[in-house]
Parts: structure tokens; sequence; C-alpha cells
């Protein structure tokens, strides 16, 4: 599925399959996305900003440069993600998974962390994380 540099904001695609999509500088701004799988989806600079992503599995998606401003990530699956200088301001990654995922760059200012697993696979953020694992 190729949807670079598509407008898709407020679109409604729960459950949606995007397994492998091109989604680069592509708009989801406030859309609905609650389970959907992006697994190993190109994303770069996409904009998810309020978005509802909660429950997706983004798995090994690269998604550098991606904007998650405000988004819902409460209990997603990053693991192995490549979020590069990737913006998760006032993002909510409770109960998130992100074994392995790339993170180098990112800003995690505000983001909400708590339940979260940390990108080695061990860590589990403390309740009331934000911002950084604690």
């Amino acid at each position: 599925m190729v949807w670079r540099r598509c407008l898709l904001d407020e679109a409604d695609l729960p459950g949606a399959d995007l397994t492998r999509a091109l989604l680069r500088d592509a708009s989801f701004q406030r859309a609905v996305l609650t389970g959907a799988k992006l697994i190993e989806a190109d994303g770069i600079e996409a904009r998810f900003v309020s978005a509802d992503l909660s429950g997706a599995d983004l798995s090994r998606a690269n998604l550098r440069q991606t904007d998650f401003t405000r988004a819902n990530l409460r209990h997603a699956v990053l693991a192995g993600a490549d979020l590069r200088r990737a913006t998760l301001f006032r993002a909510d990654l409770t109960e998130a998974d992100l074994s392995g995922a790339n993170l180098a760059g990112a800003n995690l200012a505000g983001a909400m962390l708590g339940g979260a697993r940390w990108t080695d696979g061990q860590r589990v953020c403390a309740a009331g994380s934000v911002g950084n694992c604690q």
C-alpha cells in the first residue's frame, strides 16, 4: 500500500492492516488507528498528531522524524521501531512496548511512560514516569 504524502486527517481506520505500507510524509492528524497493524511500515516524517493508535502494532516500523505529539499510544507495540528524532511530546505511551526501539534524538518531553517496557526489553517504567523512564 502506498499512501505517501496522503492527507488522512481524522480518518477512521480502526484495525487497518498497513503492514509494510509506504506512509512517508503522510498526515494522520486526529485519525483513529486503534489496533491497527503498521508492522514494518515506512512512516518517515509522517504526522500522527493527536491520533489514536492505542493497541496498534508498529513493530519494526521506520518512524524517523515522525510527529506523535499528543498521540495515544497506550498499549501500542513499538518493538524494534526506528524512532530516531521522532517527536513524542505529551504522547501517552502508558504500557507500550518499546523493546529494541531506537529513540536516539527523540523528543519525549511530557510523554507518559508509566508501565511501558523500555528499549532494553527488561525494565518497566514506574507508574507516573513522565518524559523519561524511571
